[in-house]
């Protein structure tokens, strides 16, 4: 008797970019190893996700389901819903992308798939490369004390075990989610992936990065600031309220167990970049106002947020 093929649900999430998540589907419908059902998780209000969705996936034999939020959700809620969602249709793989991102190859999920039954994985992620110059790793991979930027600093293994970018084309088996769960949506931008990574470490799964199944995706650089003639970084989004909530998510990751240990890292770097660096005493106090609201779990809308509801943020 044969064995059934695994189903994979593929989950997009999309929030008011239509032009980049109509690559994205075309870029999913063209794989050679198709997934069985594509989930989409609209978050925005532009209009056309319905009709971009029906479109890129004509005469691919993919079904396809669109959950519309009427709350923005963020990427963390996205992904939480979606992946639910996926669960939900008897996924036994779940693939998640993000709407500016997207397979590298035709052949990416399926050397994901590959991969993973060749070396006993529940998750396992593309190499996420940059779109603009696809030698250069869009996100750094830590190896060891070192960090990899380029591709040619890999060497030739297949796998980089227990490193992952997991938002970006990584694929999850219903095992590791069973074990993990869904990202959390009070982290709604940044830090979420980390949270899921600080799980799957302690949840002792096997996981780690196929390095020939690639993704494409835009440079994260342009938010680090770099120390010491740049051997070391600080994250700080130019955007307010993406720089508010990262500095409070990084307070609330430093006070979880196996992360514990950054806390007073990123205490320092902080303090040398505003006092230091940039002699910001203002922006130093912002970080550390927010990163020991993360640390209460104190999750209330911040101020620029109250400051668009016309709400007194004082």
């Amino acid at each position: 008797m044969r064995a059934r093929q695994p189903r994979v649900v593929c989950v997009v999430v999309t929030c008011d970019r239509v032009a980049l998540l109509t690559r994205c589907l075309e870029a999913v419908a063209a794989q050679h190893h198709r997934p069985d059902h594509l989930v989409v998780v609209d978050n925005g209000t532009e209009p056309g996700v319905a009709d971009a969705l029906a479109q890129a996936l004509a005469g691919s034999g993919i079904q396809h389901t669109l959950l519309r939020s009427e709350t923005n959700l963020g990427g963390a809620g996205g992904y939480a819903y979606g992946v639910l969602a996926a669960r939900a249709l008897g996924a036994d793989w779940v693939w998640l992308a993000d709407d500016d991102g997207r397979p590298g190859s035709p052949y990416t999920l399926g050397r994901l798939l590959t991969c993973a039954a060749d070396h006993a994985l529940d998750v396992v992620s593309p190499l996420v490369v940059d779109e603009d110059d696809p030698d250069r790793l869009a996100f750094p991979l830590r190896r060891g004390l070192t960090w990899v930027r380029r591709r040619d600093r890999l060497g030739t293994d297949v796998l980089v075990p227990d490193v992952a970018n997991l938002f970006n084309g990584a694929l999850f088996s219903a095992r590791a989610l069973d074990v993990v769960g869904v990202p959390d949506p009070r982290l709604f931008v940044r830090g979420d992936e980390v949270e899921i990574h600080r799980r799957l470490r302690r949840s002792r799964l096997r996981f780690g990065t196929c390095s020939p199944a690639t993704y494409l995706h835009p440079a994260g650089h342009d938010d680090w600031a770099p120390l010491a003639g740049g051997r070391l970084t600080v994250l700080v989004p130019r955007d307010t309220t993406r720089r508010e909530r990262t500095f409070r998510n990084l307070g609330y990751l430093t006070a979880q167990p196996g992360l514990r240990w950054r806390r007073w890292p990123d205490e320092a770097r902080y303090a040398w970049y505003f006092l230091l660096q940039r002699r910001d005493v203002d922006g130093w106090q912002q970080w550390r106002t927010l990163s020991g609201q993360g640390r209460r779990e104190d999750f209330r809308p911040l101020p620029t947020t109250l400051a668009r509801r016309g709400v007194d943020a004082a």
